[in-house]
């Protein structure tokens, strides 16, 4: 069998270390894509009038297997940041509601919240996670300590975009339903990197991306919505949904599924993503890719003098850990990893504090995190960010 790095596309001149911002697709999935591409150009009106709707339908059942969700309570959508706009525009809230929320979400939609607070006259309230955390119930109840009787919408992210932390979302799904509080999740990191079961986490609206951790072409994302909520939503785009629809297409699907013309070669590459994963026994794989993050964790934090943000536990962290940077200028050290040593690896901010956020997917090795080691032992101390053992 062909090795796992030699199955990707990626510059063999780089190591790798960033999959969580745009994922890598392997190459049988990307010739899947060029194939349906292929497909749309030879009979653009056969594929996109006839054959549209079927198509869809199948990759929407295939993903909905793999995530635990129902196939028509999935549409799919180009990326997470447009699914989560389709449902904030959607939801008009009055002056001083608030929306619950921590300060570790991304910064796109803490502006899209933000513009529309300020549009509504709404408040967004971002909850302060002090860092390292230590136990999940400290988690619950800090976020849930910011809930008000003006609290309408919980929006959390499943796995936090610059600490790469996995957040307990059940126990706060389950409370907020049952103060009437609607849950919006941002999984952009989740699907393919932790187990998923949407219909049993409860969530009224969970977007995901395929492109990151699931390893589909790029624009390739999903939206899914509990039926009940279904009635809410309301379309950016405006097409010929709810005018002519077909017996037997839900109000939902029909709004969402055709707005016009698109190339919708991503959206059917994901079964192919999903077969992938299945056939590398992607499972084992993803066991060793965190075996290397916890090897990582540890020899940096040595390193740095700096514990890590959690205890040492896959419930806290998968294939993806950031960790806390001595005082210093970060954009500059990830500038110096890629031009000096060719190592691809982005530094994130929250508030005050800088981390480098380590994304280790199947192609990556044991030489990879030895190679990004051995650069920060020579760069650090260059740049004069060295910190004291055990400091915080």
């Amino acid at each position: 069998m062909m090795a796992i790095r030699d199955l990707f596309l990626l510059d063999s001149e780089v190591i790798f270390l960033n999959h969580g911002s745009f994922g890598a697709c392997p190459r049988p999935v990307f010739e899947k894509y060029q194939h349906w591409q292929v497909e749309l150009e030879r009979q653009p009106v056969a594929f996109l009038d006839r054959q549209y709707s079927q198509l869809l339908q199948q990759a929407r059942h295939d993903l909905g297997r793999f995530i635990g969700a129902e196939p028509d309570n999935l549409v799919y959508i180009p990326n997470a940041t447009i699914g989560l706009n389709i449902v904030a525009h959607s939801l008009n809230l009055a002056p001083g509601d608030e929306i619950l929320t921590t300060d570790q979400e991304y910064g796109a939609l803490d502006r899209m919240w933000l513009f529309l607070c300020a549009k509504w006259g709404a408040h967004y309230n971002r909850q302060p996670l002090n860092l390292p955390l230590f136990s999940t119930d400290t988690v619950i109840d800090t976020i849930w300590s910011g809930v008000t009787d003006r609290t309408r919408i919980l929006f959390l992210s499943h796995i936090t975009s610059s600490t790469a932390l996995i957040l307990p979302l059940k126990e706060l799904i389950q409370r907020a339903r049952n103060r009437g509080i609607i849950t919006i999740i941002d999984g952009a990191h989740a699907p393919g990197h932790i187990p998923l079961n949407l219909a049993d986490l409860g969530a009224d609206f969970y977007v995901g991306n395929c492109h990151k951790w699931l390893m589909a072409p790029k624009g390739a994302a999903f939206l899914y919505t509990r039926k009940s909520k279904q009635p809410l939503l309301r379309p950016l785009i405006i097409s010929w949904g709810g005018t002519n629809r077909k017996k037997g297409i839900s109000p939902y699907l029909d709004e969402f599924e055709f707005q016009g013309t698109r190339d919708i070669a991503a959206y059917l590459s994901v079964p192919a993503a999903i077969a992938f994963m299945r056939d590398y026994n992607w499972d084992q794989i993803r066991n060793k890719c965190h075996g290397l993050v916890r090897y990582a964790r540890q020899e940096i934090s040595a390193l740095t003098g700096l514990r890590p943000l959690t205890p040492d536990s896959p419930s806290w962290f998968g294939q993806m850990a950031a960790f806390p940077l001595p005082p210093g200028d970060g954009d500059t050290l990830q500038k110096r990893l890629y031009q000096n040593f060719a190592i691809e690896i982005p530094a994130t901010t929250i508030g005050d504090q800088q981390f480098l956020r380590l994304s280790v997917q199947g192609y990556n090795s044991q030489a990879d995190i030895e190679a990004l080691l051995g650069a920060l032992k020579q760069v650090l101390p260059e740049m004069g960010a060295s910190g004291p053992p055990n400091s915080l």
